[in-house]
């Protein structure tokens, strides 16, 4: 789910209502279906591929998931029981959140600065850093504006490019 929800700027909510049947697995990815988010109120819906990659692998990641929990249809990401047996239903999108915070915790990681936003923080920040213009960066986030990706571009940018660069 933190692969997933870091590799498509997936919102809570849209990540918590991906169900098997909006997936589509082909040679370079996934593509996921969303049939409805905050930037798509009419619910004509959007598509958001998301690369193997060559670090996480995602789309191989999630595959193994849905396989492991023999999930057929219906939600992806789902409550697991204290007896590590997969439920039926749909995590919350305020699951999200406290996994997020649960995994950077174990990792040593400050909890208080996260939440289940930074997951699509985290990937228009780190798109960023690599240089992705921002109307791929929009691709992937599905922002309307260019100037809410630029807000993260802009914290993620202060030390690269630099006006002091080369004589300081």
């Amino acid at each position: 789910m933190l692969l997933l929800g870091f590799a498509g700027a997936f919102r809570r909510s849209e990540l918590v209502g991906i169900e098997r049947e909006h997936l589509t697995f082909n040679d370079k990815g996934v593509d996921v279906f969303l049939g409805r988010s905050k930037t798509d109120q009419e619910g004509k819906g959007q598509s958001v591929a998301i690369l193997n990659g060559k670090a996480f692998a995602v789309a191989e990641r999630l595959r193994e998931w849905i396989e492991a929990a023999e999930i057929t249809g219906g939600p992806i990401f789902r409550r697991v029981s204290r007896g590590d047996n997969v439920m039926g239903d749909a995590l919350t999108a305020q699951s999200v959140g406290l996994i997020v915070k649960r995994y950077a915790d174990a990792a040593g990681l400050d909890v208080s600065k996260l939440s289940g936003h930074s997951l699509r923080a985290g990937f228009i920040t780190s798109a960023a850093d690599n240089r992705a213009s921002i109307s791929r960066i929009m691709e992937v986030s599905r922002h309307r504006d260019p100037r809410s990706v630029e807000t993260y571009v802009r914290r993620a940018d202060r030390h690269n490019d630099h006006a002091e660069d080369g004589f300081l």
